[in-house]
């Protein structure tokens, strides 16, 4: 009887395992323990073949051994799925021939091939670590996605282990495979069904089906799935650890998150620069700025160097919250190190000069940028075209689209966005609300922010007819309108004397359960009351 794999002892802290405790995730996570004593691995043969058959099987075998390709061929037709699995056992020493012949009969007789000679190629290449090529196949079995499919290649695959003296590592690949895949339900089911017969993925394989779950942004479900891996005995990697502690900054648990870092050292880890990375990314997402700066110093201070994704984590984090001094601080420390900056880099100064309105020191940037050979893309001109917007430099703005032409540079919604935002504060709310309409045809989607400045460019200029258009487009896209541009609609559209269409938007904004928070739908329907009261007494 084979032996089972050996399960690794553990050496990760108990406080790590306790937390987080998370409510059902739509992906299927049922990890409880089956069965503490694995079942025995099933041993099924396949008849001997006699006659005409082991005449068949013997002189393909002979052709094979001679790489008789030609005579092969003639025989395609005379191929089963009975006879095919005895030429792979009597060849399955030879991964090489093996995986030539099972292509070649998948060209010549694909009918020939079952679940059972799939299988047994899966025995043959992972026996001999030929992990890629059994991928490639898994993938091409799976791809139709036939709901019943998975169950029924876990039993082929088990039914024929001892037959083909197989290794753990097939149900490893057919587990690492549906992580790839991002196939979930069929990963977790494949690892309860391992654990049943005593069998256990290797953390290489875990720390694929941890980073598909964190892809989808489903950190939670990738903490549930290392609390497993904990129970099981599977001991860790630094590559696993990573991505705990991304998973824990995800969800917030920023302190768990650093627990992980603190005790790596302890279980025979030394933090990498992933490692800090991670942590000065969790900290800046959630506004901790001092706290991130704190871990890029203790990063050197443990003999690590910052590299270009450090610094610009940093500056990211600073921009989005207007530090710009800070920022640029940043951006000068890394040139005094010689870690050179990238078009990310770049990108997120002159985005951050942008959002302030200082054209001047984006455009600085981008010739610093163009002076080190540091290749510009559509985001660089997105930045230089919204400061230029904010401050109303709409002619430098449209030279600068001009270019994105000549540059082969395609306008996207940003480009669009900033576009309108120069019209609105030059107080063009007509021009802004037709590139609108041009950025609509060009297949972008305009956000929450591009209609409140439509509609507050136009309320601005009294243009309540206007508004009103941008506020039936921001319904058709299910947009909720901001509470005080709207309370200043419907009081312009009474001044103006429209009562009836302050009515007919409040109860379109019913209806489609658009009304925003904060807007006293019911006082502004009583002022309408009032007035048409006072017009019906004159």
């Amino acid at each position: 009887m084979n032996k089972l794999p050996f399960r690794q002892v553990s050496i990760l802290p108990n406080s790590i395992a306790k937390e987080p405790t998370f409510t059902k995730p739509s992906v299927s996570v049922n990890l409880e323990p089956r069965n503490r004593n694995p079942i025995p691995i099933p041993h099924r043969t396949i008849p001997e073949p006699k006659g005409q058959d082991l005449d068949f099987v013997n002189v393909v075998n002979s052709h094979l051994i001679h790489s008789d390709w030609a005579k092969l061929d003639s025989l395609a037709n005379g191929l089963t799925a009975f006879r095919v699995k005895h030429i792979l056992l009597k060849i399955q020493k030879d991964y090489v021939l093996s995986l030539e012949f099972f292509n070649w009969v998948g060209a010549h007789k694909p009918t020939s091939h079952t679940l059972e000679t799939h299988s047994m190629i899966l025995h043959i290449l992972t026996k001999y670590r030929k992990f890629k090529s059994a991928e490639s196949i898994l993938r091409k079995i799976l791809v139709p996605g036939s709901i019943d499919l998975p169950p029924k290649l876990f039993e082929a695959i088990l039914y024929s282990y001892r037959l083909c003296d197989s290794s753990p590592r097939v149900f490893d690949s057919l587990f690492k495979t549906f992580a790839h895949m991002k196939k979930f339900r069929n990963a977790t089911d494949t690892f309860c069904r391992m654990k049943d017969y005593g069998f256990y993925p290797t953390v290489e394989s875990c720390n694929a089906y941890v980073s598909s779950l964190l892809d989808l942004h489903r950190a939670d479900v990738a903490l549930t799935f290392y609390r497993e891996m904990r129970r099981c005995r599977i001991s860790p990697n630094v590559y696993t650890l990573n991505m705990v502690m991304c998973a824990y900054c995800r969800v917030g648990k920023l302190e768990n998150a650093v627990e992980v870092l603190e005790k790596m050292e302890s279980m025979g880890f030394s933090p990498t620069i992933v490692s800090y990375n991670t942590l000065i990314a969790g900290h800046c997402d959630k506004g901790l700025l001092s706290s991130a700066v704190k871990f890029k110093n203790l990063m050197v201070k443990n003999g690590l160097h910052p590299n270009v994704v450090t610094f610009n984590t940093l500056i990211d984090g600073f921009c989005k919250q207007g530090k710009l001094p800070e920022a640029n601080r940043i951006f000068s420390e890394m040139k005094a190190l010689n870690v050179a900056p990238n078009t990310v880099t770049y990108n997120t100064m002159i985005n951050g000069y942008g959002q302030a309105g200082n054209s001047e020191m984006g455009s600085r940037l981008f010739e610093e940028m163009s002076k080190d050979r540091v290749s510009a893309d559509i985001l660089t001109y997105n930045g230089l075209i919204l400061g230029l917007c904010k401050e109303g430099k709409t002619k430098k703005a449209a030279y600068l689209v001009k270019e994105l032409d000549r540059k082969n540079f395609v306008p996207n919604a940003s480009t669009f966005s900033a576009l309108v935002g120069g019209q609105c504060v030059r107080k063009n709310s007509d021009r802004a609300f037709l590139l609108y309409k041009s950025m609509v045809r060009s297949g972008y989607h305009p956000d929450e922010h591009t209609f409140k400045m439509l509609l507050s460019s136009f309320c601005n200029n009294r243009d309540f007819d206007g508004a009103v258009e941008v506020l039936k487009e921001m319904f058709e896209r299910n947009f909720v309108p901001d509470s005080g541009i709207l309370s200043d609609l419907c009081l312009g559209l009474q001044r103006c004397g429209k009562e009836k269409w302050v009515e007919l938007l409040c109860t379109e904004m019913e209806a489609r359960r658009l009304i925003p928070q904060g807007f006293d739908m019911a006082k502004i329907i009583c002022c309408v009351e009032e007035n048409d009261n006072s017009l019906g007494n004159m």
